[in-house]
């Protein structure tokens, strides 16, 4: 009786963490460049090679399982719809790639989202205020310049008329495997993952839109939030049982 709670409580865990995966997906949904995260599960295997050379080992239990546990979540890349916008510094990537900025803590970070403007100080930055960075990996600065009269090139170049006055650093990653989201919409580089030039073309006057598909995301939202409710009650099915031959069984009258 105990196993079974347990493999209930771990389906649990695994549902509570699939609904707040697909929750995130749906409220950034109409958020530019942003990419869907998929929290994957896997079947927790018993360790049956050791129970069996301790003499513990039972077929009934071996059967059945261990349960679930969570597998590394994994992001999807997919591309999502290209929007015009008509404001001349907006940039969408079509293809692989990624724009580089520097955040607070002056590291590297990569995004998708292309919604880029001039501050007061001359700096090409992200609707967050991020510096977006050139092919060098260097802040782009483009002080003095009205931003109607920019343009931006599939290479990146931003020009002024027939000047080119700098170029936006387009990047891609040695392993997709090696991105981790970690908020406002950047990824940042985990484990031997590197940089690399990106193979895409960047499309100026437009965005790239979120991949999240909502409709789908609310039939998986409801999907999970059938198997939390079902696991749960399993868990008060068993506890209850388990109440009653504790109390009631065995009893001397």
């Amino acid at each position: 009786m105990i196993y079974g709670m347990y493999l209930s409580a771990t389906g649990m865990m695994t549902n509570t963490h699939q609904q707040d995966v697909i929750a995130n997906n749906i409220a950034n949904a109409d958020t530019n460049g942003f990419k869907r995260s998929m929290a994957l599960v896997r079947s927790r295997d018993v360790e049956a090679k050791a129970m069996r050379a301790a003499g513990l080992s039972n077929k009934l239990l071996d059967n059945i399982g261990g349960g679930q546990l969570l597998s590394p979540t994994y992001y999807d890349l997919t591309q999502g719809t290209i929007e015009q916008t008509g404001n001349p510094l907006d940039t969408a990537i079509s293809g692989k790639g990624f724009l580089a900025v520097r955040d607070g803590d002056n590291q590297v970070r990569l995004t998708r989202a292309g919604t880029l403007m001039i501050d007061p100080q001359g700096k090409l930055i992200t609707a967050q205020g991020y510096p977006v960075l050139d092919k060098d990996k260097k802040p782009i600065e483009l002080p003095n310049v009205p931003q109607h009269e920019l343009t931006i090139g599939k290479g990146g170049e931003i020009r002024r008329g027939q000047e080119q006055l700098a170029q936006l650093g387009l990047f891609d990653t040695t392993n997709s495997n090696g991105l981790r989201p970690i908020g406002e919409n950047l990824m940042a580089l985990v484990g031997d993952a590197q940089l690399v030039p990106g193979k895409g073309e960047l499309l100026g006057g437009a965005v790239e839109k979120s991949n999240v598909e909502p409709a789908n995301e609310l039939t998986r939202l409801m999907e999970v939030q059938r198997l939390l409710e079902a696991n749960a009650n399993m868990i008060k099915y068993q506890d209850s049982t388990l109440a009653k031959l504790v109390n009631e069984v065995g009893k001397i009258g």
